[in-house]
């Protein structure tokens, strides 16, 4: 049978197709929204990109903490005069009607007054009247037609950040006054002989110098400053002698005009200020819709409900929350606090700190920690410890998580900075003695020159546009690294740990197992048509597995939300649920989801969900496996350990029932005579993410959940790793390569600085020449190396 898809969101309507206005929808929440759109003149919605919509989700009483002021004043941009402006986070955005859609509001509400979206970031700006509309109102209308919005912990303690756009404004100076300056200085270069330009030499001199002086003092400036704080600190880094460079430039071309000993350099200078900025240009690429930096503030809710002495609903601060208070979890919130389960029946994905996608069952006096989603009913839990307190919160309470990886990390640009500045003042001073006996007229002259053209500029590109490039092939690729620093640090490990749940296993596609006592056929046909009149995800699972083809008619359907499902026929009744709901022992299991069954009352046995381990992981750590070390860290007891032993290499040492600061005390170890990358995808893993050389975040949805890390990998590209390793390896022998080429300029300019023959002319082509090169050069490498991860 032909699958039929929703007209609004796409999704497959299954079972329960809703038709309305000759058209099909998966629920009633897509047909309302397509109500909405049509009434209100937005139809073309569709029109734009078919089947684009969200289905929405109910959120009445989710938001209700929107009702205190003073949650709204903290969120809030502007609030003057009956008018508030407002940014939100709706992840659900994703094509052009999205947007169309979103940004005419104002036909959905006349007290919007204009809304816009900044899709990169997935956000939108609205502004509203206050007179009859409200923040909640705003959010509960975006709700209705599938664009909720992420209002988190996050949102509400976080300062606005500024865009810093001096990089732009500088390169944009530097590249001006470098066109400008080489315009006004051909003249020189062909010593063209014509009457008005004899006339005003001097003043396009004076005009170039003009248009260097804002380069100097104001493009350049970063390069002084930082050149200043390494001699302060008793290091000579990359920019000591690009400052060295720039500033003899300066001194001696102003010198030289202002004297009329010549033409001058102020061309090389504007030139070379202008590519090293492009240079830094090109290194700053980054994934702005990405976040390297979340931890549990970013999915924590602002408010939660509190139950008074009187059992009346309160909307309350969450930092307001204390032990021993009564507090409501609403379906698909998260568990804000450590605590004991009063009432209800709780099924909880722990994905969000454990990693483990499938949910777990919890009965009234069982202990849930913060972090957990509740998925089904609504609970009521008393508090065990403050959010300040609870589990989740205190493992950022580490100091290794204010540690800044790239500081403590001499990158190799730096490290041949020092040697490269030490030789240019080395050769400069020799040379000068050398003529101060020959020819003294010539002494500061030389000094000068090789101070000129031996200026950095190749080598310090070199590493920019080297990174830069292979950061944006990894990217493309989904793999995307905080910056280039992290790249040159994966170049260098030599030690690699993984954690298993939902690292090298996958929730994907589960691997379900039955234990217990045989099924008749009549029993497996009930089963099956029991579990085709539900939509939970377990029940769909398990309906597909079934191998039985018979279905029967009913006579009665049950749903226990948070329990299970029965069905009855002809006589006969079959439960399936949690182990409480069917009548066995509840089950110790952390670590599987497990689904049990009982026949007219009589328990048969269990369904047992696991994930699967991702495919190609053993060709992966063979691969890993003849380079470097390698291990284990994981959450879970040692169940599967055999089943590793099978795809690690013999030599893989492997820990389980690990906590979360057991991982970080052994890569604290490890990293005394290692490198160590860090592999991982849950909070459990953020201490061992920040405290390793390099942290990657495994993670099946880029833009949904990855904890505080270096990268963010994609699910679907994990075994490409090796891959990524070898060419972060590879990038660094580019690098060394272009200063072996930067070297040979490098002497080729020397020849002429120190025999005291150096013209702006030479200069003018040797060190645009030498950067163009390199750039070109890393560019062309860089490409077909990525060509490897097709």
């Amino acid at each position: 049978m032909t699958n039929i898809s929703c007209y609004h969101c796409g999704d497959d309507c299954g079972r329960n197709v809703v038709q309305f206005d000759e058209k099909d929808f998966c629920c009633n929440g897509c047909k309302s929204v397509y109500e909405i759109f049509t009434s209100n003149g937005l139809s073309a919605f569709y029109d734009i990109e078919a089947k684009a919509g969200n289905s929405p989700h109910e959120v009445q009483k989710k938001y209700d903490f929107l009702d205190n002021q003073e949650i709204v004043e903290q969120l809030v941009e502007f609030n003057e005069e009956g008018m508030q402006v407002v940014s939100l986070s709706i992840p659900s955005i994703h094509c052009s009607s999205c947007i169309w859609v979103l940004e005419n509001l104002n036909q959905l509400h006349p007290s919007i007054v204009a809304s816009q979206v900044d899709f990169p970031k997935k956000t939108i700006r609205a502004t509203y009247k206050t007179d009859g509309f409200s923040l909640k109102a705003l959010v509960l209308l975006l709700g209705s037609i599938g664009y909720e919005p992420n209002i988190s912990l996050d949102s509400y303690a976080k300062q606005e950040k500024k865009l810093d756009r001096s990089l732009i404004y500088k390169l944009g100076v530097a590249g001006f006054a470098f066109g400008n300056v080489m315009l006004l200085s051909f003249p020189e270069y062909f010593e063209v002989e014509e009457f008005w330009l004899d006339q005003y030499k001097q003043v396009f001199r004076w005009l170039m110098f003009v248009f260097s002086l804002p380069v100097v003092l104001y493009a350049a400036q970063d390069y002084f400053i930082s050149a200043y704080k390494g001699l302060r600190s008793k290091l000579l880094n990359i920019d000591v002698p690009i400052a060295l460079g720039v500033l003899t430039l300066f001194m001696r071309s102003t010198v030289d005009i202002a004297f009329d000993l010549g033409s001058s350099f102020f061309d090389s200078l504007t030139g070379l200020v202008f590519f090293l900025l492009l240079g830094k240009f090109f290194q700053q690429k980054t994934y702005a819709y990405l976040s390297f930096e979340r931890d549990y503030k970013s999915y924590f809710p602002i408010a939660v409900t509190r139950l008074n002495h009187g059992g009346k609903e309160e909307n309350v601060q969450i930092y307001k929350i204390e032990k021993g208070d009564r507090i409501l979890v609403r379906n698909q919130e998260i568990i804000p606090v450590d605590c004991v389960l009063v009432k209800g029946t709780a099924e909880v994905d722990y994905s969000f700190v454990t990693g483990e996608a499938q949910a777990i069952f919890k009965e009234p006096g069982d202990k849930l920690f913060a972090g957990g989603k509740q998925l089904s009913g609504v609970l009521e839990v008393e508090v065990l410890k403050s959010v300040s307190q609870s589990y989740l919160t205190q493992l950022w309470g580490n100091s290794v998580f204010t540690k800044d990886k790239a500081s403590q990390f001499q990158t190799i640009t730096d490290s041949i900075g020092k040697r490269f500045t030490i030789a240019v003042l080395s050769i400069a001073f020799l040379a000068a003695i050398f003529w101060l006996f020959h020819d003294p007229s010539l002494a500061l002259n030389v000094f000068t020159a090789v101070l000129i053209i031996a200026c950095p500029c190749a080598i310090a590109l070199a590493a920019p546009f080297t990174l830069g490039n292979m950061v944006r092939i990894f990217g493309k690729y989904k793999f995307y690294l905080k910056n280039t620093n992290v790249l040159e640090r994966l170049s260098k490990i030599d030690a690699a740990i993984f954690d298993k749940t939902g690292t090298l296993t996958t929730n994907q596609k589960d691997a379900i197992f039955y234990e217990g006592m045989e099924l008749t056929d009549t029993e497996t046909a009930l089963l099956k048509t029991t579990l085709r009149a539900s939509n939970h995800p377990l029940s769909r699972s398990l309906y597909d597995i079934l191998k039985s083809n018979a279905i029967m008619t009913l006579d009665e359907f049950q749903e226990h939300t948070g329990k299970g499902i029965e069905g009855r026929a002809k006589q006969h009744s079959i439960k399936v649920g949690s182990a409480a709901y069917v009548g066995s022992k509840t089950s110790s299991s952390l670590t599987n989801t497990e689904v049990y069954v009982s026949s007219d009352e009589d328990i048969k046995g269990r369904f047992v969900f696991k994930n699967n381990y991702r495919d190609g992981l053993k060709e992966v750590f063979d691969q890993l496996g003849n380079k470097m070390e390698l291990g284990i860290l994981s959450g879970d007891n040692d169940g599967e350990r055999a089943q590793l032993q099978g795809i690690f290499p013999s030599n893989t040492r492997m820990l389980f029932n690990q906590k979360p600061e057991d991982k970080l005390e052994h890569i604290q170890e490890l990293q005394k005579n290692h490198n160590v990358l860090m592999v991982g995808d849950g909070l459990n893993d953020a201490g061992a993410l920040a405290q390793s050389d390099v942290g990657v975040a495994v993670s099946e949805n880029v833009n949904v959940f990855s904890p505080a890390c270096d990268g963010i990998l994609d699910a679907s590209n994990f075994t490409k790793l090796p891959t990524f390793l070898e060419l972060s390896q590879k990038s660094m022998k580019i690098i060394k390569m272009s200063f072996l080429f930067s070297l040979c300029y490098n002497l080729v300019g020397l020849y002429f600085a120190v025999t005291g023959q150096l013209q702006p002319v030479i200069a003018a082509i040797l060190m645009p020449l030498s950067s163009i090169s390199i750039v070109v050069f890393t560019t062309l490498c860089t490409n077909f190396l990525g060509k490897r991860l097709k």
